[in-house]
C-alpha cells in the first residue's frame, strides 16, 4: 500500500470500493439518512477573525458549500467582502485551502491550495485591495505555514527538495518518496522561486520537520517534544535580501537542541522570551529565558497541581490570555505577561475553547467556544476598559433548537477510592432532575447507556 501508483494497489482499491458500492446499493435508507444529514449542516458557519492593520479576516460558509470563504471586513460590524473561495477554485471543489497569511500590513495575501485530496501545497499570492493574483508561485510545499516578516516585503514558508522527475505538478496525486530534508526558504514578493533565499536545512537529520520561523520549532514524531532555534535577523548586515544568490544560510543559534520536551514561544521583549513548556511539568507551565543568557530559565506561570494549561496568548500590550482545563472544564483568565499575576477570572459557559485569535498590538480577542448546547459562538472580549468584557460576536443558530431552553451542569460523584469523578448533566430548564425522566449516559471507553 505504500506504492500509490503501483497497479496491483489500484486494482485492490477499484475492488474494494466496488464491493462497498454494491453492499450500500441495498441500503434503503441512504435517500433518508443524506437528507435529514444534509438538513443538519444547512447553517451558517463562522471562524474567529483575525486582525492585520484594522481589518478583519475571518472564514465563514453559509451553509452547504464544500469549503469556507475568506472574507474580509475593514471595519468590524461593516459590510464583509469575499477575498478569496475555494469553491470557485476548481469546477468539482477538489481543490482546498490548505494555509494563509496575511502580511501586517493588509496588502497582501499567501494562501496555500491542495488539489485532489493531495499533501502538497501550492502558494501563491494576492493583493488584497484589488483581489489582483501576483505572478509569485511556490512548489513543493508541506508541512509548512506561511510567516511574513514585518515589513511586508516577503513571508517564510518550508518545502521539501523536488524530485528528480519533477514536472511541476506537485499538487496532484500523493508522493510518498521525497519526504525527507525538510528546508526553510524566504521568498521576497516578484520573485521566482528559484531565487528563494534557502534559510536553513539539516541534511544530517533528514525526517526532521521544521515548524515555525524565524524561530525555528524543529519535531521528529507528533510526540510532544521539539528543538527551537532562533535568529536575530537584526544581526544581518544587509537583510534577508542580502542572502539571495550568496548560498548562505540563517545563523540561526540552538537554544534548545534536544527532543526533551515541548517549546513554544508566546512572546518576546527584546532578548527575553517567554515559552510554554511541559518540561519538567506534565501540566505545562510558562518559563521566561533570556537569550543572552541561555542558562537563565525562570518559571512565570508554575505548572498548577490541577488544571492543564492548555494555551497562552499574548494580547494587549502586556497581557497573556491563559486558557485552563481544569476538571474536564474550561478556565479563561487575565494573567500578567510580566509576573504571571492573576488580574481577572473570564466568566465562560460549560464547553471547548476551540481557538484564540489576537495580538499584542489590539486592544481585542476573539474566542472560538463550542459545547454540549450549541455548535459555535465566537465571542468578543474587550480589553481595553477595566474588567474584560465577553460578548457573543456570532453565534451559530442550528434551525429548530433553541439553546437557552437548556442547561448544562458539573456535577461531582466519589468512587469507592474516594475520587471525585467530573460529570456533566443536560438537561431541559423546565424539569425536576428527581430520578424520573429517561436519560442517555455516555461513559468515556464505554458505550452509551440508556436509563
Amino acid at each position: 500500500m505504500e506504492d500509490l501508483e503501483s497497479e496491483e494497489v489500484k486494482e485492490f482499491v477499484r475492488a474494494q470500493a466496488a464491493v462497498s458500492d454494491a453492499v450500500l446499493a441495498t441500503c434503503d435508507h441512504r435517500g433518508r439518512l443524506r437528507g435529514q444529514l444534509t438538513a443538519l449542516m444547512d447553517h451558517p458557519r463562522h471562524r474567529a477573525p483575525f486582525k492585520r492593520a484594522g481589518s478583519y479576516f475571518y472564514f465563514h460558509n453559509p451553509g452547504l458549500l464544500p469549503h469556507a470563504a475568506l472574507y474580509v471586513q475593514h471595519v468590524l460590524g461593516g459590510d464583509p467582502d469575499v477575498l478569496l473561495d475555494p469553491s470557485t477554485l476548481s469546477d468539482d471543489a477538489t481543490v482546498s485551502l490548505s494555509m494563509v497569511g496575511v502580511s501586517d500590513d493588509a496588502e497582501h495575501l499567501a494562501y496555500g491550495t491542495s488539489g485532489s485530496g493531495s499533501d502538497w501545497v501550492t502558494i501563491r499570492v494576492m493583493r488584497v485591495r484589488d483581489r489582483h493574483l501576483l505572478p509569485d508561485t511556490l512548489s513543493w510545499v508541506k508541512l509548512s505555514r506561511i510567516a511574513w516578516t514585518r515589513d511586508g516585503k516577503g513571508f517564510f514558508y518550508s518545502r521539501f527538495p523536488a524530485p528528480k522527475d519533477d514536472d511541476g505538478a506537485s499538487d496532484t496525486g500523493v508522493r510518498t518518496d521525497v519526504n525527507l530534508n525538510h528546508e526553510v526558504y524566504y521568498h521576497l514578493l516578484g520573485t521566482e522561486q528559484s531565487n528563494d533565499v534557502l534559510c536553513w536545512k539539516d541534511p544530517e537529520h533528514p525526517k526532521e520537520i521544521i515548524q515555525q520561523y524565524v524561530l525555528l520549532s524543529v519535531s521528529e514524531t507528533s510526540e510532544p517534544v521539539n528543538k527551537l532555534y532562533y535568529c536575530d535577523l537584526s544581526a544581518l548586515p544587509h537583510g534577508l535580501p542580502g542572502l539571495k544568490g550568496t548560498h548562505e544560510m540563517l545563523p540561526f543559534v540552538k537554544l534548545v537542541d534536544e527532543f526533551e520536551a515541548h517549546y513554544g514561544v508566546v512572546a518576546n521583549d527584546d532578548t527575553r522570551f517567554t515559552i510554554l513548556t511541559n518540561k519538567d511539568a506534565p501540566s505545562y507551565k510558562l518559563s521566561r529565558v533570556d537569550v543572552d543568557d541561555p542558562q537563565s530559565w525562570t518559571d512565570v506561570l508554575p505548572e498548577d497541581d490541577k488544571a492543564v494549561l492548555e494555551s497562552a496568548c499574548a494580547v494587549h500590550g502586556d497581557k497573556l490570555l491563559v486558557n485552563y482545563l481544569s476538571d474536564v472544564k474550561y478556565v479563561l483568565q487575565m494573567r500578567s505577561l510580566a509576573t504571571g499575576e492573576l488580574l481577572h477570572g473570564i466568566p465562560i459557559d460549560i464547553g471547548s475553547v476551540n481557538g484564540i485569535s489576537g495580538r499584542r498590538a489590539d486592544s481585542e480577542v476573539f474566542v472560538e467556544f463550542a459545547s454540549f448546547l450549541t455548535p459555535g459562538i465566537v465571542y468578543r472580549c474587550d480589553l481595553s476598559s477595566g474588567a474584560p468584557e465577553m460578548n457573543i460576536y456570532r453565534e451559530i443558530s442550528v434551525p429548530g433548537f433553541d439553546r437557552t431552553d437548556f442547561e448544562a451542569k458539573q456535577v461531582f460523584y466519589l468512587s469507592k477510592d474516594g475520587t471525585k469523578i467530573p460529570m456533566f448533566v443536560v438537561s431541559r430548564k423546565s424539569i425536576d432532575l428527581d430520578g424520573s425522566h429517561p436519560v442517555l449516559c455516555n461513559i468515556p471507553g464505554l458505550e452509551t447507556i440508556e436509563g
